[in-house]
């Protein structure tokens, strides 16, 4: 018995011939181009179902100079990108609007600037139409490199550069981190809290600073001791939850810029004997539901959809590379983004 996997692959002139039209004509409907009547369309359409055809990408890439790859490039270590519960929620939203499109998804991790010149060598190499960049700090390079591949990008967080060519003005998406951090802190004094601390970001990264910014923009004299730096894990929530208390036993409220930093922090305020939120009040950022909801007590947190900029930025990045259309002429030229955040209250604050 011959085994079916063995069997010849169909071809495009079969196609053509089912469906009677030229290679040419089912060459131009395989690959997405333009100027084939509506039913040669459906003709060449029923012809590659009814004979399983798959196309080759290498010749597809020759004709349409389109590889539907995306590259999704962190700048973050393997051990936090699969551990922390935020680049799961924004590469889903990434791989649905990608799929959504037929796009192949390419994920790039940098351990450090050590790998900065293998992913730009990547890029630049042709294997993808553009690439999707986060979690930037400030002396990343990353897109630099990506742009000397000449590849469209779009930047997860406001860039932290200064954009000197104005006529590739990075695209990003990010969200209002300044003005939910703001939020937070005057939900905390709504509820009589005077003593607020803060668990910033890594302040090498742009959305840390933003919400600390908006700390500081409702608390402007607000006591220096009252702020410690963590870097977005629960061990770093931990530590700098340790170094508030011992500054300032007496604070009765906090505030940490991320919701695994504050879930952190809870671990240690009910070792220390403080109850949550009759002591001291907790407020998160981020509303990942894996976390806010499974703390004890559950996080009053600023939400930002984490899964939708994902979805967003790969939308931007996909409008960036189409090329422009007669019947798009009019249409403006896609723009950074920047999306709404509000308070979800639970019993933590």
């Amino acid at each position: 018995m011959s085994d079916p996997s063995l069997a010849p692959r169909p071809t495009l002139e079969e196609v053509a011939a089912r469906a009677g039209v030229s290679r040419a004509t089912a060459s131009r409907v395989v690959n997405g181009g333009a100027g084939v009547r509506g039913p040669l369309v459906e003709r060449v359409r029923t012809a590659v179902r009814e004979l399983g055809y798959v196309p080759n990408q290498a010749a597809r890439t020759l004709v349409t100079r389109r590889n539907d790859a995306i590259a999704v490039v962190v700048a973050e270590p393997e051990t936090r990108f699969f551990t922390d519960p935020f680049f799961a929620q924004q590469v889903r939203g990434i791989s649905k609007e990608l799929t959504a499109h037929d796009n192949q998804l390419v994920l790039l991790l940098t351990e450090g600037v050590a790998d900065y010149e293998r992913v730009g060598r990547y890029l630049a190499g042709g294997h993808v139409d553009g690439a999707l960049i986060f979690s930037l700090h400030t002396d990343d390079s990353l897109p630099v490199l990506a742009r000397s591949g000449s590849v469209p990008i779009v930047i997860g967080g406001r860039p932290t550069w200064p954009d000197r060519q104005s006529s590739r003005r990075a695209l990003y998406v990010d969200c209002d981190n300044r003005g939910g951090a703001r939020d937070a802190v005057r939900h905390l004094l709504r509820i009589g809290r005077r003593r607020i601390a803060h668990i910033t970001g890594p302040l090498d990264q742009l959305a840390s600073v933003d919400r600390l910014d908006g700390f500081r923009d409702v608390l402007p004299e607000n006591d220096p001791r009252l702020i410690a730096e963590g870097d977005f894990t629960p061990e770093g929530g931990a530590r700098a939850m340790a170094e508030l208390l011992e500054r300032c036993p007496d604070l009765d409220a906090v505030f940490a810029a991320s919701d695994v930093m504050a879930s952190g922090a809870l671990r240690v305020l009910r070792t220390a004997g403080r109850r949550v939120p009759d002591d001291v009040a907790v407020v998160g950022f981020d509303d990942m539901v894996s976390v806010a909801e499974w703390t004890d007590p559950p996080l009053t947190t600023i939400r930002q959809d984490i899964e939708e900029m994902g979805r967003l930025m790969a939308r931007l990045l996909l409008r960036a590379i189409e090329p422009p259309a007669a019947t798009r002429a009019s249409l403006p030229a896609p723009s950074s983004i920047i999306t709404p955040t509000h308070l979800v209250l639970r019993a933590s604050a």
